[in-house]
């Protein structure tokens, strides 16, 4: 029975720290498909698609960087409201993880918008970036926690 509950331990532990591991950078883009007059009309209705959706992970420094490049990216905190107001991102949007089935066609309507996601140490925005990637959204990007956030934070 020791050795049971000493396993399970491990494993709580070794998925804990997994859930808090600097994040991988994102994949660079694919390029885009061209098109030519001989293409079937199933590989031209294929291109035609919608992107797939998918979430990627970026480091805070390329999270950083998303926003100060003058593109219009959607900041998500997925925090509860009280950790919120204890300190946030600049013009973060607060969407509690707990809400974003119920909420994010309210707060997001554009699907194709590009969302940078974070919490207070990854797991929630890993959660959350899943769900977002579930109802079709298609350029979602986890950048794991404040807690590692080594530039500003606003309070209220």
């Amino acid at each position: 029975m020791k050795q049971f509950i000493l396993l399970a331990a491990l494993l709580a532990l070794a998925i804990g720290l997994t859930a808090c591991a600097p994040q991988a950078p994102a994949p660079t883009a694919t390029p885009a498909t061209t098109i030519t007059p001989e293409a079937s009309p199933a590989a031209t209705q294929e291109a035609a698609e919608a992107p797939k959706a998918e979430y990627r992970q970026l480091t805070a420094e390329q999270a950083k960087a998303r926003m100060d490049s003058g593109d219009e990216v959607i900041i998500l905190d997925v925090r509860t409201p009280e950790e919120y107001a204890q300190g946030h991102i600049p013009g973060a949007v607060l969407l509690p993880v707990s809400n974003i089935t119920s909420d994010a066609l309210e707060l997001l309507p554009d699907k194709s918008a590009e969302i940078l996601v974070y919490c207070r140490s990854g797991n929630r925005s890993r959660q959350a970036a899943n769900a977002l990637v579930d109802m079709g959204y298609t350029a979602v990007y986890d950048f794991g926690g404040i807690g590692s956030w080594p530039y500003d934070v606003v309070t209220e």
